[in-house]
């Protein structure tokens, strides 16, 4: 992941000054789509017996014609809204099938550390970040990061609670790791939190100390639960702001929706009303989190503002992640012998609940890194899904697999929900911490497709930027943002262009049962567009990561524009 941050910085230039349109206006999103005509760049449509189309007509917020230019003009009305894309290269809506749609927020509204070279990097922007809210402090205000992740760093350790107390001997401080799967607290948080020495760690989390078995700051999993009880509670306002942020962020990159992992209710709530007054620019589909598993089988499937909210599934968590050594595995890590990863539930306590799911309709979307986990997963699915079943559950991630678990995908009717980026980054410590033999089966895409497993694609954002030009790019060159990809770093398994772009259309639909409505420009469907200023079909593979959005459109209308 560290070599992703090395463009983040030019990419944030590159969208300075860009506006979302209609964000936070309700006038704007809730009038009726006018009917569009796009023109002037090379348009794919996601079906293969018709890949390449002219032009594309819309009515109503639906597509009504997909073909020649003269056509299109032919059939438009006087009143015809007319964009053209001067080069630019439109898709079906790309579909962000894993995010973390307030976390993507929340980035945007708290210290955000992602790009660090170094733990002193880390430091030097905690210091420059306390010293400008000195005025706006109170006694006990606990500061929260988000981003840092060691990997590279000339420290070659973990952050610490030592780093965070030069600094900040007396503010507690929380800095969450980059895959959210670990968190540091300084030495005020932890006693303001009452973790001790003897302090036991949770089933499913990790303590880590040091060679005198003081707690060196680091909570893994579970653990992370002793210390993250000390944040404020996140208020309306709170809920609110980072929803409506994550949002115009999404749209921003091109993206027409996401998938919305671990939705709490109150998120779900709150963006029924948004979209309810129309401030909702993109499609939701939303898994909530397990502890308001509750909550979704009493109502049941949910779908708000004609299909904009959709909420229809629930998240779990098998196991951590590989980066902290949390994700689950059969024989332990190459660089931690004896450590095997954590099991984050109890098979026992699980089946009830899945059968309460499928019962109801309902979607399971499970969190599964290690090949432990995910076996422990597919083998539960396995207990419960009837045969021939079309309830579509989901393992988000599946990154590293038995090969013989992955015939188990397409046999159980189980959707590999996978993040491109997630290789481009592992590849600098994945190696070390699995050997190059249990390399077969991680980050398997090609093989899952070829098996006949369904592979959504998807950011994990804000663990990855978010951004569907490094999704789209870490799918088809399988390598670092700089062109190396490592030794035994299984270049099989990279996708065609075809491949990698029925990840976030095609493909992206079905895992949210929307098939008939979105993923291919077909008349009748949906009027979902992302157009970006470089050609991903043709386009060199180190251009890929050059382009940027310069049109979203929602059911036929204008949601995001570059200026």
């Amino acid at each position: 992941m560290s070599a992703l941050r090395q463009i983040w910085n030019w990419r944030s230039l590159a969208l300075a000054g860009l506006a979302v349109v209609g964000v936070g206006s309700s006038p704007a999103l809730a009038a009726p789509a006018a009917d569009i005509l796009i023109y002037g760049g090379p348009i794919y449509t996601a079906v293969d017996a018709a890949p390449r189309a002219e032009a594309i007509l819309t009515h109503a917020g639906r597509i009504a014609y997909v073909g020649d230019l003269a056509m299109a003009r032919a059939k438009a009305g006087p009143k015809v809204q007319q964009i053209d894309l001067h080069g630019a290269a439109l898709f079906p809506g790309f579909t962000d099938s894993h995010a973390h749609l307030d976390g993507v927020g929340e980035r945007e509204m708290t210290l955000n550390l992602e790009g660090s070279t170094s733990a002193a990097e880390v430091v030097q922007r905690l210091k420059a970040y306390l010293q400008t809210r000195l005025a706006s402090a109170k006694p006990g205000d606990v500061v929260f990061g988000r981003g840092w992740i060691e990997t590279g760093w000339p420290e070659r350790r973990f952050l610490e609670a030592a780093d965070l107390d030069s600094v900040a001997p007396n503010t507690p401080v929380l800095m969450e790791r980059a895959d959210g799967h670990a968190i540091v607290a300084n030495s005020a948080a932890m006693r303001l939190a009452g973790v001790t020495e003897i302090t036991p760690a949770p089933f499913g989390g990790k303590i880590v100390k040091d060679a005198n078995g003081r707690p060196t700051g680091m909570f893994v999993d579970n653990a992370m639960d002793l210390v993250r009880p000390i944040l404020p509670r996140k208020d309306q306002d709170f809920v609110t702001r980072s929803l409506v942020t994550g949002m115009a962020v999404e749209t921003r990159y091109g993206w027409t929706g996401v998938h919305f992992m671990s939705a709490s209710w109150d998120d779900v709530v709150t963006l029924e009303a948004l979209a309810q007054k129309g401030q909702a620019p993109l499609r939701v589909y939303a898994a909530v989190d397990r502890q308001y598993a509750p909550n979704l089988i009493a109502s049941g499937p949910r779908d708000v503002a004609d299909g904009r909210i959709v909420t229809r599934a629930i998240k779990l968590y098998a196991d951590g992640a590989l980066g902290s050594r949390g994700a689950a595995l059969m024989t332990p890590y190459d660089d931690e012998p004896g450590a095997l990863g954590l099991l984050l539930l109890k098979p026992e306590e699980t089946r009830p609940l899945l059968a309460q799911a499928a019962a109801k309709g309902l979607q399971i979307c499970t969190h599964a890194i290690g090949d432990r986990g995910n076996a422990v997963i597919l083998d539960l699915y396995a207990e419960v899904l009837p045969k021939g079943n079309d309830l579509r559950w989901r393992i988000e991630h599946a990154q590293h697999l038995r090969p013989d678990d992955i015939q188990k995908f397409p046999r159980l009717g189980v959707i590999a929900s996978m993040q491109p980026s997630h290789a481009i980054g592992d590849l600098h410590f994945a190696p070390q911490r699995l050997g190059q033999v249990r390399l077969e089966g991680a980050y398997a895409w090609n093989s899952l497709l070829k098996a006949g497993a369904v592979v959504t694609g998807g950011s994990d954002a804000p663990v990855e930027r978010g951004d569907p030009m490094i999704e789209f790019y870490a799918a088809v060159a399988r390598k670092d943002v700089k062109g190396f990809s490592g030794p035994g770093w299984r270049p099989e398994e990279a996708l065609s262009r075809r491949d990698a772009l029925r990840l976030f259309t095609v493909n992206a639909a079905y895992a949210r049962f929307a098939e008939k409505e979105l993923g291919t420009l077909e008349v009748g469907k949906r009027a979902d567009f992302s157009a970006f200023s470089v050609d991903l079909m043709s386009a060199p593979e180190p251009d890929i990561l050059k382009g940027h959005a310069v049109l979203t459109v929602v059911d036929g209308t204008v949601v995001y524009r570059a200026s």
